[in-house]
């Protein structure tokens, strides 16, 4: 274990980081089409509510063990629970981020690959159905995906090598502003599109109508995914928080960063979707198929603005997917340091290539794809969840996990959210993590 261990510089440095952790690829392209299709702001104010009773509990069970251990997930339950079983919660928490480092360097390669594309080349007068057709034929190729997965996997591990400070911390502290504003000139100009109004109704119109047991799983699944729950990523960045940080409060503006951007992102996205003339969808295809024939469409009238508006997308998109990725990486380079001893740029190196390996395996075949997004997804991440409720609120004393929310007493306007936190972990969050794991399996 590193003698000196670094912790952030600051409680706005770690909350920039863990909000860097939680703002991602499915704020932009999940988000704003479960808002559309789940009742507009009636699925919104559903979405806030799943946050505070539900996603934020599980938050501060992540980050009081983080926090008051100092270590790692594996060394600090077992510093926590010496002599029993609960250490082995690291099985979630290590094969989890690292599964998700792999393929979701796969995705964030794609976004690398259209932002060099945006910027030496254009998609032209291309039809929605060709360049879908683009799409499929780079995804489906071998070696285009293989080495965008590798580049960016690779910028990743030299953002990792540097360290909490130096790398993680920086990072953030230098992107983090830059990527809300450019998502923030971007929505400015998605909702002065002509016919851009239907989309802005899309997403803020309430229909209470539409909130039935299935909007609401899907809240509470999008708000647990979202804040990257369960896997150890929250509880790892808390436990290079200072002692006098507030843990309610960073958890409290790493919702709202999060919340902020997922709707910005949609005010990007739909608008633009809207004004085009074309359906709302989900998932890969709205980003690297749909907006692609937006901005396309446009260059024929204005090539110049049409070529700045791709780049700052896939810029935005690229800054988001590496924000969320360095969290996971560094879950398992922790590990590797802490409980094996190795060196932190060794640590990195093994990591990277363990990535880059399953990762080449998730660029090839779909199927491994597939697999690994819902194994770590809907198994790994909610039993993790599950886990972490459960030794907060029934193995760890009531005083500990009191006095790490309240910073010993110094904090005593905490106490309040604590009794409700405490509440919340012992009898609510089970029950919702039940809910979002049989949610994974069949339709509500």
């Amino acid at each position: 274990m590193e003698s000196n261990r670094e912790v952030f510089g600051s409680n706005l440095m770690a909350i920039f980081a863990l909000a860097g952790s939680a703002i991602g690829l499915g704020n932009i392209w999940r988000f704003p089409y479960m808002v559309g299709q789940h009742g507009g702001a009636a699925f919104i104010i559903v979405y806030i509510v799943c946050t505070l009773f539900f996603s934020l509990p599980i938050f501060y069970c992540e980050s009081l063990i983080g926090r008051k251990t100092g270590q790692s997930t594996i060394g600090a339950m077992r510093q926590l629970a010496p002599g029993s079983r609960w250490a082995l919660i690291g099985i979630f928490t290590v094969l989890g981020p690292l599964l998700i480092t792999s393929f979701y360097s796969v995705v964030g390669g794609w976004s690398f690959a259209y932002l060099l594309r945006s910027c030496f080349s254009s998609f032209g007068a291309m039809s929605h159905a060709e360049i879908g057709s683009m799409f499929a034929q780079f995804t489906g190729s071998v070696w285009g995906p293989v080495l965008a997965h590798t580049a960016f996997l690779l910028a990743s591990a030299v953002i990792i090598s540097a360290g909490v400070r130096r790398g993680i911390e920086a990072f953030t502290k230098y992107t983090l502003p830059p990527l809300m504003l450019l998502m923030v000139l971007l929505m400015a100009y998605s909702v002065s599109l002509p016919g851009a109004r239907t989309g802005v109704e899309y997403l803020v119109k309430p229909d209470f109508s539409r909130l039935d047991a299935g909007a609401i799983a899907a809240a509470m699944g999008q708000s647990f995914f979202s804040l990257s729950l369960g896997i150890g990523t929250v509880l790892t960045y808390a436990s290079y928080m200072g002692k006098k940080d507030n843990i309610v409060s960073t958890g409290a503006w790493t919702a709202v960063f999060d919340l902020g951007f997922a709707l910005i992102a949609g005010f990007v996205v739909m608008p633009a979707v809207f004004a085009a003339g074309l359906e709302p969808q989900a998932g890969p295809g709205l980003v690297f198929e749909t907006l692609p024939f937006i901005f396309a469409d446009m260059g024929a009238s204005a090539p110049l603005l049409s070529k700045v508006v791709t780049i700052t997308f896939f810029l935005s998109v690229l800054l988001a997917a590496l924000t969320s990725e360095i969290s996971m990486y560094e879950v398992c380079t922790a590990y590797l340091v802490e409980e094996r001893g190795m060196a932190r740029k060794k640590a990195t190196l093994l990591v990277f290539f363990v990535a880059w390996t399953i990762g080449v395996a998730c660029a090839v075949f779909t199927k491994v794809f597939s697999f690994c997004d819902f194994v770590s997804s809907n198994i790994l991440m909610t039993l993790g969840a599950l886990a972490f409720s459960l030794f907060v609120g029934w193995r760890m004393k009531k005083a500990a996990v009191e006095a790490e929310l309240t910073n010993d007493g110094s904090l005593p306007g905490n106490r309040t959210v604590f009794k409700v936190f405490y509440f919340l972990t012992r009898y609510i969050v089970p029950v919702g993590i039940a809910i979002i794991f049989l949610s994974n399996f069949i339709s509500l």
